[in-house]
């Protein structure tokens, strides 16, 4: 599922969605490059979006951390 405008941002929900996913993506062994790359492409975010959820999961410690 894509976002119609990247000017739009994400729900928190939608966010820690996306990072949930991301975190279980590296717990099966992918590769952090990897791993931003399936879930860029499942979610439909680009990477600077995608890098700006992981440091907002990290900074807020959301789960699975």
């Amino acid at each position: 599922m894509r976002q119609n405008d990247n000017s739009e941002p994400f729900s928190k929900s939608r966010r820690k969605e996306i990072f949930r996913a991301l975190v279980n993506a590296q717990d099966r062994q992918a590769s952090v490059l990897q791993s931003r790359a399936i879930i860029a492409k499942r979610f439909g975010v680009d990477n600077r979006q995608l890098e700006r959820i992981e440091q907002e999961g990290i900074d807020n410690d959301w789960p699975p951390l």
